[in-house]
């Protein structure tokens, strides 16, 4: 691995470039060396592979942006790390027991058996940044260069051939002028660059706009996860026990659900809902806040105290909304790809395997020399092969299914059990979820009905900006706004009479405010970039789609621990 300087930025030149250093990439990247270190070990000397992996990653440490449930099936972990149970994996607790409750207002009913599909017999509850970071060990360990706190902004081509990435420069004043500490970013040119970003990557979405990649495709629908984790008063007698909740604090029409993980000394707690509701004014975090008041769960939290928060979008759309994945130069894998099974709530096991996958695809390119289209589709043929396929195949109109609401969604889901995924109608399509929001003309909704019932006692439930703080967010201050609005005016004029600005309630981080002017005169929008959790729900669910999300300066973002 070299350098070479230009008089505009400093190039690295590597073999393969993994970006974003989440479980898919750090898995592709671990299998890939053991793959070429086994190639090695069977070829003469003239033949062996000398092949530099590096991965880059926008988070200030390995680990820092990574948020799940989580709940993790070890299949791909058994198959890129056999012997894992020998090792110091953090996989906290074992899941002892499974529960799904239906919740009112006041009342709970436990559904009486749990699906063998959905079953987490044999998985583990864990903190998913902290096997991310010591998954980022073993990789550092078997000689791959990690660069935390590089952001990945531009895709660079060569005629119509992905041949690298640039990364954000640093040291950029929020007057947009470079400042005294002004570093341009690097060039960092690969033979092959996979894309494993998380949810709605920017770089993907560059990739995927280039090589129009989504053509004949299902559109990507997501949800948001909201989670806490709870530091309770003593060690608890129900350690691994998993709870899946429906109903209250949702509407029927809307989808999603609670979920709480006990860890033993920690109490892992979330809502996740589905970015293609029509109210304009539900509020994810504040929704959070109304499931805490339920008899069920205030009962788990008496004594515990918060220790943590954060925010992520989940990619739901399923099988029939996964993009091409491979293109000349590149390939697409994990979250960035779309691999998460909605009904069983968990994409980790999935973006493990797709990196294992690509790193399968990339051995072949290294070997061949070659990284055309042509090459790199090994990847669809090795990844239709898989597990991971078959998994996603069998719940392919899951979340469709709810697009009539919760009953009808439960009725798909026993449908689709009993034929093999298919439900009433193979494929159930959809539209984007910003889509579905409607407008305060044509929705009876009262901003007040959902927001005013919950009261901020900082004790259990708290404010955005007091959640915030709990996540560790932290930008540098004197930098542009990440966020881009195409036309404020749309914002202060025509969202306000329509949907009523409903980016203030989707927004889990308080990020965006209609206020005053200073002359008291008229409504203005006003950011607050620097409590951004990265989500990218404002992206997803802006019903005029003028928001856009880029990489703040490397480094800038939540510190998640134990999430």
């Amino acid at each position: 691995m070299g350098f070479k300087v230009s008089s505009a930025r400093e190039k690295l030149e590597v073999d393969i470039l993994f970006v974003g250093a989440g479980p898919a990439c750090l898995s592709g990247a671990l299998h890939l060396k053991n793959l070429l270190e086994n190639h090695n070990q069977r070829v003469p000397s003239a033949e062996k592979l000398e092949v530099s992996i590096a991965i880059i990653e926008k988070g200030k440490d390995i680990g820092a942006h990574i948020l799940s449930g989580a709940v993790l099936d070890p299949i791909a972990l058994r198959e890129l790390i056999p012997d894992y149970e020998q090792t110091d994996v953090p996989l906290d607790v074992p899941v002892s027991e499974d529960m799904i409750y239906y919740l009112t207002g006041q009342k709970h009913f436990r559904l009486p058996f749990i699906p063998p599909s959905i079953s987490n017999y044999g998985n583990f509850i864990i903190s998913l940044n902290r096997f991310v970071q010591w998954l980022g060990k073993r990789v550092e360990a078997n000689g791959i260069d990690l660069f935390p706190g590089f952001s990945g902004t531009k895709l660079l081509f060569e005629g119509n051939h992905l041949i690298g990435v640039r990364t954000g420069d640093k040291g950029i004043g929020r007057n947009k002028k470079p400042g005294s500490s002004y570093e341009p970013g690097v060039d960092i040119l690969a033979k092959a660059v996979v894309l494993g970003e998380g949810v709605h990557g920017s770089l993907t979405k560059q990739a995927i706009k280039h090589f129009n990649l989504d053509q004949g495709k299902f559109p990507q629908i997501y949800s948001i996860g909201v989670k806490e984790v709870w530091d309770l008063p003593s060690t608890s007698d129900i350690p691994g026990q998993v709870i899946h909740t429906l109903g209250y604090p949702l509407k029927h029409e809307e989808y999603g659900g609670g979920f709480i993980y006990n860890m033993g000394r920690r109490l892992s707690l979330g809502l996740v809902v589905g970015l293609n509701y029509k109210d304009p004014f539900l509020d994810p975090h504040k929704e959070l806040q109304r499931l805490k008041t339920h008899p069920l769960i205030a009962s788990r939290l008496k004594g515990a105290t918060l220790a943590h928060y954060g925010a992520k979008a989940l990619p739901e759309g399923g099988y029939y909304s996964l993009p091409k994945s491979y293109f000349d130069g590149g390939l697409i894998i994990g979250d960035s790809g779309g691999l998460v099974n909605s009904m069983r709530l968990k994409g980790i096991h999935l973006a493990m395997k797709s990196g294992m996958l690509a790193a399968e695809t990339l051995l072949h390119g290294l070997l061949e020399q070659d990284f055309s289209e042509r090459t790199l589709g090994i990847y669809s043929s090795l990844f239709k092969d898989s597990w991971a396929c078959h998994e996603l195949y069998k719940v392919r109109n899951f979340h469709q299914g709810f697009e009539n609401g919760l009953l009808m969604g439960m009725l798909n889901t026993g449908i689709q059990m009993l034929t093999g995924g298919r439900g009433w109608k193979d494929p159930l399509g959809h539209c984007q979820g910003h889509l579905k929001m409607r407008k305060l003309s044509e929705y009876s909704t009262d901003r007040s009905v959902r927001h005013n019932s919950i009261k901020n006692d900082e004790a259990k439930s708290f404010d955005k900006v007091t959640s915030v703080y709990f996540s560790g967010t932290k930008h540098e201050e004197d930098q542009p706004s990440h966020l881009l609005i195409a036309d404020p005016g749309i914002c202060q004029e025509r969202c306000a009479q329509e949907f009523g600005n409903p980016c203030e309630s989707f927004c889990p981080a308080k990020v965006y405010e209609i206020i005053s002017d200073q002359n008291d005169q008229k409504k203005v929008l006003h950011l607050n970039p620097s409590n951004c959790l990265h989500c990218k729900t404002c992206e997803i669910m802006d019903p005029y789609q003028i928001i856009t999300w880029i990489p703040p300066e490397g480094g800038g973002g939540p510190n998640y621990i134990n999430l």
